[in-house]
């Protein structure tokens, strides 16, 4: 009887943490999207057209301290400088799909 209950336990807890995972995981697709649609204009492969030295390449993302998905994110819904913030614009996974995005362009070399 003990054997068995651990055994459901098991199954009960693996079970929930492949939902959680299904559930929170970001959506590099729909990231994409997102992207296309709202960023890049100014964004397109990575640059910027209007601060070019503040790209969304791995190093300019690295020495502006954006270099992870909550920077990326409070930038976006938030917006700086001359970037609009599109957190009323925008539904918060959406915000966090896109910054995923941009974070996997970056170190795939756009």
């Amino acid at each position: 009887m003990k054997k068995s209950f651990s055994m459901i336990a098991i199954a009960m807890i693996t079970s929930f943490c492949l939902f959680t995972t299904n559930v929170f995981a970001a959506d590099i697709e729909h990231g994409e999207q997102i992207f296309t649609a709202n960023c890049s204009a100014c964004h397109a492969g990575g640059n910027n057209v209007i601060m070019p030295e503040k790209t969304l390449k791995k190093d300019a993302l690295e020495a502006n301290g954006m270099n992870s998905v909550s920077a990326i994110t409070n930038q976006v819904t938030n917006g700086k400088n001359a970037m609009p913030a599109f957190g009323g614009r925008l539904a918060d996974n959406d915000i966090e799909d896109v910054a995923n995005y941009v974070l996997a362009q970056s170190v795939k070399g756009w």
